[in-house]
């Protein structure tokens, strides 16, 4: 994992746009949930977490960078295992409160070896495809 810092940044760092920055919300922390998902197939791979340092990383170096909450550090997916992830798009959900980012991932994205990390089988459901 890529050892760049030890605190999220809650406050705008110079390298993010502001118009950017400011349509962000973030949790006290200062951090906001990123959902990976695979460009081309629709397929949603991991979720995690980015600040806006995390997400001005992404945006400029086309690899995912996120933040690890456990560890207190910035990480770039693939650094360590191989499997990267690189950036087709990047866009804002309507409520300024999610980042969605299409993808090209190699290999699995899932910390477990699983191509991803909602392999491991459907909850059962009420609904009417149940």
């Amino acid at each position: 994992m890529d050892r760049m810092s030890s605190a999220p940044s809650s406050s705008r760092p110079p390298g993010l746009d502001p118009a950017i920055a400011a349509r962000l919300k973030r949790n006290p922390e200062g951090l906001f949930p990123a959902i990976a998902q695979q460009y081309d197939t629709g397929e949603v791979l991991m979720l995690a977490w980015m600040d806006d340092e995390a997400l001005h990383r992404t945006l400029t170096t086309g690899r995912c960078t996120y933040y690890s909450r456990s560890r207190g550090e910035y990480w770039v997916k693939g650094e360590t295992s191989g499997h990267a992830q690189y950036v087709k798009s990047v866009a804002l959900d309507c409520d300024g409160d999610t980042v969605l980012v299409k993808v090209d991932q190699v290999g699995a994205a899932c910390h477990t070896g699983d191509r991803t990390c909602f392999d491991a089988g459907p909850l059962p459901s009420a609904g009417p495809d149940a």
